[in-house]
């Protein structure tokens, strides 16, 4: 009878390390790692399903965008389509990289349609309500295996209540190329369409810096694939940032100040409600952060909102560093600390090792994705309120961009 249970126990366990991993729950069964070190790691990566898709946006010539002051405008338009894009799909559990001016996002190939919908949607938004010009597409992962890439995830923990995913393997740097080229590109919808923003939120004013300098930096591999070299590289500027408090983390363990952006609450409102709503809107935005205010001075909560708590989770909740085929970071530090970071990268790219791109400004820019402020899992995007990866990127790309006003 004992050996009849073993082998029923030793037959179930093989049964369940043979389960399939359903399309639906691919991301959350890749392992978690806590070290942001670990994005170097390709133990921790998984190969995403055949049959999925990358749906990319970016916006075209945000250039001037940037030089007029509008960057806040251009990481909102980078932000939406992830929202837009989680809404129309059920906010399911899928692999993101937000990029400042885009976005991409890995679904499953049964959610493309809802993915192109979404986008369309999205494109429209950006045109009529931000003057904005927003490229989309949809590239199969199995093209860019086709190409010998490979578009491998990881699983990041920022904190308890969040993971970002981290992409490797090419895929997706090739994937954007080609959208830039035109191709995978997707339908127009019909004027006037809105996509669906819940949880979209621009509310807080530029943070600080408090160390020196918010430095935004994108380091790509010399020869588009991470050697060894190149995970170094990584391995030494992310040791450095974490020699200064929170790693150099922008955003202050207890959360940012309660300030709050007027142009950002306006963008907010037009984001969430339809023209002839806005006023509501705001002013609902408006109650909902006096009430913030008056609970955490008071240090009482509302039910099941904690201000205090809400504030410190937005904090542990932000996503302030990357790697998308390359690292991304937008850090608060001193000259010390960056004149070690910049000896390193210019070394590397002397040896071929990397390209980089890096941008210095006074303070950072918070985009959020709030579906409800109840639940922990609220996400925040950060970047260089003064043009941030955008102006990093074309710094590497070798263009020059005239000086970029601040952000309010």
């Amino acid at each position: 009878m004992g050996i009849g249970v073993a082998v029923a126990t030793w037959v179930c366990a093989k049964l369940d390390d043979m389960k399939t991993v359903t399309d639906e729950d691919f991301f959350a069964e890749v392992p978690l790692f806590s070290e942001f070190e670990g994005v170097t790691d390709a133990a921790n990566y998984r190969p995403l399903p055949d049959g999925w898709v990358l749906a990319l946006a970016d916006i075209v010539g945000s250039t001037p965008a940037i030089a007029a002051g509008r960057y806040k405008d251009v990481n909102m338009a980078g932000a939406s389509v992830i929202s837009a894009v989680l809404n129309s799909v059920g906010k399911g559990d899928y692999p993101f990289v937000f990029g400042g001016d885009g976005a991409l996002i890995a679904l499953p190939g049964s959610l493309e349609k809802a993915a192109r919908d979404a986008l369309a949607a999205v494109q429209v938004w950006v045109e009529e309500d931000l003057g904005l010009t927003l490229r989309i597409a949809i590239v199969p992962v199995a093209d860019t295996r086709a190409e010998g890439l490979d578009v491998r995830v990881a699983r990041y923990s920022a904190s308890p209540y969040v993971t970002y995913a981290m992409f490797w393997g090419g895929g997706t740097s090739w994937a954007e190329r080609q959208m830039k080229l035109g191709r995978y590109g997707i339908d127009r919808a019909a004027p006037g369409t809105r996509p669906d923003l819940t949880g979209l939120s621009c509310r807080w004013s530029p943070i600080d810096a408090r160390h020196g300098e918010i430095v935004s930096i994108i380091a790509i591999p010399g020869e588009g694939r991470p050697g060894q070299e190149f995970r170094d590289l990584v391995n030494g500027i992310v040791a450095i940032t974490t020699e200064q408090s929170r790693d150099s983390h922008p955003v202050p363990a207890d959360g940012p100040n309660l300030a709050f952006s007027l142009h950002g609450i306006n963008r907010e409102a037009k984001a969430t409600a339809p023209a002839g709503r806005r006023l509501r809107q705001k002013l609902i935005i408006f109650l909902q952060l006096a009430i913030t205010v008056v609970c955490y001075k008071l240090g009482i909560p509302l039910g099941r909102f904690d201000a205090r708590r809400y504030k410190r989770d937005v904090a542990g909740n932000s996503d302030f560093r990357k790697f998308d085929d390359g690292l991304k970071m937008t850090i608060d530090v001193d000259a010390e600390h960056l004149k070690r970071i910049e000896t390193l990268l210019e070394a590397a790219r002397a040896k071929g090792i990397a390209r980089y791109g890096l941008h210095r400004q006074a303070s950072a820019l918070m985009t959020c994705f709030v579906p409800t402020p109840i639940s922990r899992d609220h996400m925040h995007f950060i970047d260089g309120a003064a043009g941030g990866y955008a102006v990093a990127a074309s710094r590497m790309t070798g263009k020059v961009l005239a000086t970029v006003p601040h952000q309010t």
